[in-house]
């Protein structure tokens, strides 16, 4: 069946921070010089902000700039820091590192504690007053070409397919979006921008792209306990010092707290579950006593780009750019990375309009990645660049060669040499008969969940007949390598219950399922399989988790 087509000057793919901020930004541009500007948002999420989720504490530098009225205008941004404290926690106690000692480049003075999704939802209002025409529901599943191997667009995925392939009654085919331009603002580990990383080399003499799996949890605590501003990290237990992680408990607003926990994805044992570690975490005797009498609202998981500087791959190729977390912005020590994927999203908006304003369409946006190695986006990662790489050897000799590195730069010293990050993720598994089983103990109910039952409070829906959206390259690989030699870790590092070994009542004759109505969209399977075997691609627009105030 043909597919409808429609034209817009610039297409963009993903209704995030960066993808809002373009769209905002090319739209300022237009009526600032008297033109008109066609602007299209696709959004796999049943609604904007529906698959946002990270901690967050937000530096304003860039919503300053996008919107320097923003407090008038009625911007989600309430809780300003108040307190900034970091502990390292051994399993019994905690011991607080003085803020004095801290690098300046980690304090979170005039930052704002707030819920990304809701402030997403906010940036929507304000694109959608500006004209932009913005499509939730509907998931970006193909990139378009011209005969010359240009970008001229995106489709949208088929509605209306049944598991096995057949069109059901209600099937209706995706629709064709042609744009002089493209930008790709999917979050980490975007479908689309794989393709285009290895149809257009982008990656090419750049390190592997690092990430992390953030998890967290919305929780309403006792109001006596609710100190609105306080930001906590930790480091330390339940993690071992080969294990990268950490942390956070933001105070947001009318008695909320944001608590969560971030696994780094180079970890080398296959019986980790960073789920469980999160679980047990909460646990802890400095965490507990601010969850007693609370309830938790809220649960999600989302992976997070670590790479930082050297793993930013190309970032224009002909007719569209990667803008965000598509390419990878978070400053890892900070944990931010909303303030740069804004910038991203503002500086290819401004190279994209000046193009058009110069009648081209189709070809590079050189522009933009050399105003962002001019702007403070490129400074704000180039000032980190080796505190991730430090981290392989061990936690605390990593964390004091982090922290020496970033007191020289903070004192100007700019150091000349930058680490490599080595290994991607996929490869740092050792065999599970070399690694020590962990024995996690059990939900409690109060404090700790299982997996299904933190993926019901998500809010997670798919509809069941459909084609499964995580696909397996070759079907062999689970049970014939992944379990005998690492005890299949899909099991444990999928943070949703999707992937389980299922065995006959002997325990015999193991089989792999998935339970991909279950899946939270955290692309952590995509990054951590061993052999590169579990492809993630968006299922039927609108499906996934439905996320409030994350």
């Amino acid at each position: 069946m043909e597919r409808e087509s429609m034209e817009y000057d610039v297409v963009i793919v993903g209704a995030g921070p960066a993808g809002l901020s373009a769209a905002i930004r090319l739209k300022q541009l237009a009526a600032s010089n008297g033109s008109e500007l066609s602007v299209v948002i696709l959004e796999k999420g049943s609604e904007v902000g529906a698959h946002i989720l990270s901690g967050a504490v937000i530096d304003p530098i860039a919503l300053n700039e996008l919107i320097p009225d923003w407090k008038s205008k009625g911007a989600p941004l309430t809780a300003q820091v108040t307190d900034d404290k970091f502990f390292v926690l051994t399993e019994k106690s905690s011991y607080e590192i003085p803020h004095a000692l801290m690098p300046p480049l980690m304090s979170n003075k005039g930052n704002y504690a707030i819920s990304l999704g809701n402030l997403c939802r906010w940036l929507g209002v304000q694109a959608e007053a500006l004209g932009v025409e913005i499509f939730p529901g509907f998931a970006a599943t193909e990139v378009l070409y011209d005969e010359s191997g240009r970008v001229k667009g995106v489709a949208t995925g088929d509605m209306g397919v049944a598991r096995n392939g057949e069109h059901k009654p209600s099937f209706q085919p995706g629709m064709e979006l042609h744009g002089k331009y493209v930008l790709f603002g999917e979050g980490a580990r975007g479908s689309l921008s794989k393709t285009l990383m290895q149809k257009f080399n982008l990656r090419d003499g750049v390190d592997p792209q690092k990430y992390g799996i953030g998890i967290k949890e919305l929780w309403q605590i006792d109001s006596a306990k609710h100190r609105q501003g306080l930001v906590m990290h930790t480091q330390g237990w339940p993690l071992d010092n080969k294990t990268g992680g950490g942390s956070w408990m933001y105070h947001l607003e009318d008695g909320l707290v944001s608590i969560g926990f971030v696994v780094h994805l180079n970890y080398e044992n296959p019986h980790l579950s960073p789920f469980d570690e999160f679980q047990r975490f909460k646990h802890h005797p400095l965490i507990k006593p601010y969850l007693e009498g609370g309830k938790r609202l809220s649960y999600g998981a989302r992976a997070i780009n670590e790479g930082g500087l050297q793993s930013v791959p190309r970032l224009v190729f002909p007719g569209g750019a990667l803008i965000g977390c598509a390419a990878g912005f978070v400053n890892v020590p900070r944990i931010k990375g909303s303030h740069n994927a804004m910038k991203t999203g503002m500086l290819a908006a401004e190279a994209a309009f000046e193009a058009l304003k110069n009648g081209r369409a189709g070809d590079e946006l050189a522009a933009y990645p050399q105003a962002w190695e001019a702007s403070w986006s490129h400074e704000d990662l180039r000032k980190v660049r080796n505190v991730k790489p430090g981290l392989k050897w061990g936690l605390w000799l990593g964390t004091l060669h982090g922290g020496f590195h970033m007191w020289l730069e903070s004192l100007g010293i700019r150091l000349p040499w930058t680490m490599r990050h080595g290994k991607a993720d996929h490869e740092t598994l050792k065999p599970a008969a070399e690694m020590p089983k962990i024995a996690y103990p059990k939900p409690d109910g109060v404090f700790s969940f299982d997996k299904l039952s933190s993926v019901f409070v998500s809010n997670t829906n798919h509809e069941e007949d459909q084609p499964v959206h995580l696909k397996l390259k070759d079907p062999s690989i689970p049970i014939g390598y992944n379990l005998p030699v690492y005890d299949e870790p899909a099991q444990r590092y999928c943070p949703a219950g999707v992937y389980e070994v299922v065995r006959d009542d002997a325990g015999n004759n193991p089989r792999f399922q998935i339970n991909a109505q279950n899946c939270v969209h955290c692309k952590t399977c995509d990054i951590k399989d061993p052999r590169q075997n579990i492809v993630w691609v968006p299922p039927e627009g609108g499906g996934g988790p439905n996320y409030p105030n994350m």
